[in-house]
């Protein structure tokens, strides 16, 4: 399993994730030419380096408006933007000119429409948007509006853009199996939005945060961005100080501010031996324990459970309190089926309620392929473990079929299939599961 690891000691920016991801192996090249499918090159310029801080070594981003480019203030003055720490957002003050005001004006359905019309790949796409839409429902709850009325000083600026659509980019190049994440440190004392003072973290990346483990406070400074919040937010999968996997690679992205600690993002590529995956990642069982209903009628709610999208339906006999005879009906449901299964047990079944825990289906790695064998090509479903096939078994639904078809026993396609099996794996026992 290859696992992509953020480090937030000193917290996450949009540029300084970038220069991270660039660090750990994402070709500048590559990044630029996919850029440059959202049709906004004119607007901006990416300058990628080397840099250190407090004697780390690591990659440098800086997204540079064009229009900027001769802006006098702009170059003798902070790196980018009047950012301190490499972040991209308007928190830090930017310098404008008029004619920059339509960046900072584009809105959610600008936004949309910029990234659905490029040429992007479906999966940057979504991941991109993925981001964006975890930034602009966090605007519209902190300024009381709705999602699409809201102009986002946050989600309309080019560098912001740029930061998202790039992490994207990124993200799918490396192609890893699981983002994982430490706890956010987030940085103090008080930052400059449009409205003023504002506390460290800023309420957009307060609201971004919810549910995310963070630290304060290592710094009077803020460390972590909206752009930053959004990019965990919306494709870590677990937060963890625990790096439970053998470290491979390792790159630090450099922030712009010199701070008492290393202004830096790093990141770890990695690998972890395993040999199963989760097949959800949120994964309920409803149970509910039945005395009272007619067991003919279990088949019928079984079929209309598996109808409308359960996992799994198991009927365990069970003694209840004063030595009653029941089943537990258990129900494997995700999060996209519960209520319609909640529906079947409740207006099909005698059940007046339901116990819901939450759980994680652990399953070998799988894949299917065809043998060819007396009685026709028969599908096959093959499980791995550490990486080798240990076990196989025939698509119960074909072997019946043909078994029908041909009036024969089940058995004799069954053994069918094991047969050239045996034959191909140089004479390895099978093992039906």
């Amino acid at each position: 399993m290859k696992i992509l690891y953020y480090d937030c000691f000193c917290g996450i920016s949009g540029d300084m994730n970038l220069a991270a991801l660039i660090d750990l192996g994402v070709p500048k090249e590559y990044l630029v030419k996919e850029l440059s499918k959202i049709n906004l090159s004119s607007e901006y310029e990416i300058k990628v380096e080397r840099s250190a801080k407090l004697g780390i070594t690591g990659t440098r981003v800086d997204v540079i408006l064009k229009d900027r480019l001769d802006d006098e203030t702009h170059i003798s003055g902070q790196a980018l933007h009047g950012h301190n720490h490499g972040h991209e957002h308007s928190h830090e003050g930017h310098v404008h000119n008029h004619n920059q005001d339509h960046h900072h004006h584009r809105n959610l359905k600008d936004i949309e429409k910029i990234i659905n019309s490029s040429n992007l790949s479906d999966k940057v796409k979504k991941l991109s948007l993925d981001m964006f839409m975890k930034v602009a429902e966090a605007e519209a709850k902190v300024h009381g509006k709705d999602l699409y009325e809201v102009h986002f000083h946050e989600v309309g600026a080019i560098d912001s853009i740029v930061d998202m659509v790039g992490a994207a980019i990124c993200l799918d190049y490396l192609n890893v199996d699981k983002i994982i994440a430490s706890t956010v440190q987030v940085g103090g004392g008080f930052v400059k939005c449009a409205h003023g003072l504002m506390p460290v973290p800023a309420p957009a990346t307060t609201e971004i945060l919810k549910n995310i483990p963070i630290n304060t406070g290592i710094v009077q400074f803020e460390t972590t961005t909206p752009t930053g919040a959004a990019i965990l937010a919306a494709n870590v999968e677990e937060f963890t100080q625990k790096a439970d996997f053998s470290i491979k690679k390792i790159a630090y992205g450099i922030g712009h501010r010199d701070l008492k600690i290393p202004n830096v993002l790093r990141v770890y590529l990695g690998e972890k031996e395993s040999y199963e995956k989760v097949e959800e990642q949120y994964q309920y069982i409803l149970e509910t324990n039945i005395d009272d209903m007619n067991p003919e009628i279990y088949g019928y709610v079984e079929e209309k459970l598996f109808e409308v999208g359960a996992l799994d339906v198991v009927k365990t006999p069970i003694f209840m309190k004063k030595g009653r005879p029941a089943i537990k009906l258990s129900v494997s449901v995700n999060e996209r089926t519960e209520k319609d299964v909640l529906d079947i047990i409740f207006q099909e079944t005698t059940s007046i309620g339901v116990r819901k825990c939450r759980v994680e289906k652990i399953m070998l790695n799988r894949e299917f392929s065809k043998v060819k064998t007396e009685y026709g090509d028969i599908t096959i479903k093959k499980s791995y473990y550490k990486g080798k096939l240990v076990k196989y078994k025939p698509e119960y639904e074909e072997c019946k079929t043909i078994a029908k078809e041909k009036n024969i026993p089940i058995d004799k396609v069954y053994k069918a299939v094991y047969e050239v099996k045996l034959e191909s794996d140089g004479g390895t026992t099978p093992t039906d599961s």
